[in-house]
């Protein structure tokens, strides 16, 4: 070889191996990564995605309702769908053609139609859906889409091998509210049982005031660990939102 040629070489896979390994120590930056006029994902973490879709009410305007995407690998699952099936159809295209990954499970983690208002949309896939078994006679109960496989108390679910834990620690918002927790980001899920700051209380129609700051200090104390709490509306925080929400439904 000759060494003008050769030289040529090394210097050229010197350089790309510097920026392959640029590339893979560029610090990590949440943020919005997808938006439309009826979805907004937002990433939280390596492994953790917020979905926001709108739910127009009479009581409260139009309300961002959260849900999350936990991936690792190309796998994911989703904790409460998006509020209509349209809107499902959207958040499920984004995981399977930008992040070409599998949903292998959506849990709603109580009945409202803000948690499974886009649940027949992830049945059309063929997407297996899990909830507690409260929360499955509640939405039979109101005619809303079932989700298909319950479970008694607690759960937990793999994602590209890491576990996902999902409880139900007592009533709150609902009879029915779950919570769910990604260990490996220490990322927990708290949907409308946890408030956003300064969040009013918000919907009480089903709720257990004389119960909810209690069940929120059972989850602080079993998770002493998690960082990012997202809430079921309003914007995600850390375990802050969890001492906020026990003080706004304290009782006197």
């Amino acid at each position: 070889m000759k060494p003008v040629l050769k030289a040529f070489l090394i210097i050229s896979f010197s350089f790309s191996l510097f920026n392959c390994q640029s590339h893979k120590d560029e610090p990590f930056k949440p943020g919005e990564v997808y938006r439309t006029n009826t979805l907004i994902i937002t990433r939280l973490t390596e492994g953790t995605f917020q979905h926001t879709s709108f739910k127009q009410t009479n009581d409260f305007g139009k309300v961002p309702c959260n849900g999350l995407v936990v991936q690792n690998g190309s796998e994911t699952l989703v904790f409460d769908t998006p509020v209509n099936d349209s809107c499902a159809a959207e958040l499920i295209r984004w995981i399977q053609q930008t992040q070409r990954c599998t949903v292998n499970a959506i849990v709603p983690t109580h009945f409202h139609d803000d948690c499974l208002g886009g649940l027949r949309a992830f049945h059309d896939q063929g997407i297996p859906s899990y909830a507690y078994v409260k929360t499955i006679e509640l939405a039979q109960a109101n005619k809303y889409e079932v989700p298909r496989n319950s479970f008694p108390d607690s759960l937990s679910l793999k994602v590209g091998g890491e576990s996902i834990k999902i409880k139900f620690f007592g009533e709150g918002h609902t009879r029915d509210n779950v919570v769910g927790y990604y260990p490996h980001d220490q990322v927990l899920f708290g949907g409308c049982l946890i408030k956003e700051m300064e969040a009013s209380k918000g919907y009480l129609g089903d709720a257990n005031e004389n119960d909810w700051s209690g069940t929120v200090e059972k989850i602080r104390k079993v998770y002493p660990d998690v960082k990012v709490v997202v809430p079921g509306h309003g914007e995600s925080g850390t375990r802050q939102l969890l001492d906020y929400t026990i003080k706004l439904f304290k009782q006197q």
